[in-house]
C-alpha cells in the first residue's frame, strides 16, 4: 500500500485544502493519512469523511506560547512524526513549517519522496518581520532544492518561488470548492430581515484585520441610501465590532458561521460576493483566497480589492468588478458601478466560470504531479 503522510500544523478540524487533498489521493489509489496536532476534545485516530486522521499529542501542549517554548513543542512534534510515518512513500508538507519534518523523514529513506505545499507566499505572511522573517527566507532557500516537487496556489507566487530559487516552475493547484449546481436560496433576507428590493453584499470568512473588514464596515455606513447591504458571515476578533456597527446602521448585518456542509446555500443567499483583501504584504497581494471560488461556485458576481491575481481572474472571466483603489471610497465607488452591469450576463460568465474553478479540475493537476513522481 502506498502511504502518503499530510502534514498540517493545526488541528485539523478546519482545514478544507487537505481534507480534499486527501480525498483525492484516496480515490487515485494512494493511503493518506493526515498527521495533525491533538487537543483535548479530539480524537487521536479517526476518520472525518473517509480519510484518516492520526493527532500526534504534545506532552509540551501545556507549557506557555513563549517562542523559545514554541520551538520545543514544535520539536516534540516533529520527533514524534518522524518515528510514527519514518518510511512512508510520500510526505505532503502543507506550508513551511512542515517541510523539515517532511525532509527529515526522506533523509533517512531514500523511498520517500516529498511535496512542498505553499498555501500562500510562505516568507512574505503578513506580521512577519526582522529576525523572524530572515530565519524562514534563509530556511526555505536552504530545504527548497531536496524537495521532489512544490505546488503553489497563484501564478504570481509560482513566479516568484522559480525567480528566487532558480527551480522549475511549481505547480499550481488552486485552493477551488468541488463542484455543485448550485440552487439560489434566500436565506438571509428570512433570517435577517432583508428586504427584497435591496441589493445585499456579502463578505464571508475570517472576520480579522488585514482582510479589509473595517474599510467594508466605513464604505456601507457612508452610502446614501440602504438600497445595498452588507452582511459579514463568519467569526474572528472582529465579530464585536461588526455586530456592534449592525445595531447602529440599517446597512450592515452580521449572520454567525456556518457549519461547511451547508456554506453554499447561505452563499447563494447573496447577489454578489466580496474578497477585500488589504495590500499589506506579498502573499495578500498575490493570493488567490477560497471565498472568491466559493462565491463562484455559489453563482455570485464578486467584488474584489485592486490586487493583481483577483484583478487578473475577474477580468478574464467577466465575473464581477474589481475596486480602482483599495480605500473605502474606492470601494464605495465598486458598489455603485456594480449596479450598473448587466446582471444576468455577468452572472452567465459566473456560470461558466465555477466549471474551470472547481476542485475536479485542480486534482487533475494534484494526479499528475504523484504520478510523475
Amino acid at each position: 500500500m502506498t502511504k502518503v503522510a499530510n502534514i498540517v500544523l493545526n488541528d485539523f478540524t478546519n482545514d478544507s485544502r487537505v481534507w480534499k487533498i486527501s480525498k483525492s489521493l484516496a480515490s487515485f489509489g494512494y493511503h493518506p493519512i493526515v498527521v495533525a496536532l491533538h487537543r483535548p476534545g479530539l480524537e487521536t485516530k479517526e476518520s472525518v469523511a473517509g480519510v484518516c486522521v492520526y493527532r500526534i499529542p504534545l506532552a509540551t501542549r501545556s507549557w506557555p506560547k513563549f517562542k523559545p517554548i514554541q520551538i520545543v513543542k514544535y520539536f516534540e512534534f516533529a520527533c514524534k512524526v518522524f518515528w510514527r510515518f519514518r518510511g512512508v512513500n510520500y510526505v505532503h508538507c502543507n506550508d513551511l513549517n512542515a517541510l523539515p519534518i517532511g525532509l527529515l523523514i526522506k533523509l533517512f529513506s531514500k523511498k520517500t519522496r516529498v511535496v512542498y505545499d505553499c498555501h500562500e507566499y510562505e516568507t512574505e505572511i503578513t506580521g512577519l518581520k526582522g529576525v523572524e522573517k530572515n530565519g524562514r527566507k534563509l530556511l526555505e532557500r536552504c530545504l527548497i532544492p531536496f524537495v521532489d516537487s512544490i505546488i503553489t496556489v497563484s501564478d504570481s507566487i509560482a513566479n516568484e518561488y522559480a525567480r528566487l530559487y532558480k527551480i522549475p516552475q511549481p505547480h499550481l493547484v488552486l485552493n477551488c470548492p468541488s463542484h455543485k449546481e448550485q440552487p439560489k436560496n434566500d436565506l438571509f433576507r428570512k433570517n435577517l430581515g432583508i428586504r427584497a428590493d435591496q441589493t445585499i453584499f456579502l463578505y464571508q470568512g475570517g472576520l480579522s484585520k488585514g482582510r479589509g473588514v473595517e474599510l467594508l464596515l466605513e464604505a456601507f455606513t457612508a452610502l446614501e441610501t440602504d438600497q445595498n447591504v452588507l452582511v459579514c458571515m463568519g467569526y474572528g476578533p472582529l465579530e464585536q465590532l461588526i455586530q456592534h456597527k449592525s445595531q447602529d446602521s440599517e446597512t450592515i448585518f452580521f449572520h454567525s458561521a456556518v457549519m461547511p456542509d451547508v456554506l453554499l446555500n447561505y452563499t447563494s443567499s447573496a447577489d454578489y460576493g466580496v474578497s477585500f483583501i488589504e495590500d499589506s504584504c506579498l502573499s495578500y497581494r498575490y493570493c488567490l483566497p477560497n471565498k472568491v471560488f466559493e462565491y463562484l461556485m455559489a453563482g455570485l458576481p464578486v467584488l474584489t480589492s485592486n490586487l493583481y491575481e483577483m484583478k487578473k481572474l475577474v477580468e478574464t472571466e467577466g465575473v464581477g468588478i474589481v475596486a480602482e483603489d483599495n480605500t473605502v471610497e474606492g470601494f464605495r465607488k465598486a458598489v455603485i458601478r456594480s449596479l450598473a452591469q448587466d446582471y444576468k450576463a455577468i452572472q452567465k460568465n459566473v456560470f461558466d466560470a465555477r466549471k474551470k474553478y472547481c476542485w475536479e479540475e485542480q486534482e487533475k493537476t494534484l494526479g499528475k504531479i504523484y504520478g510523475a513522481l
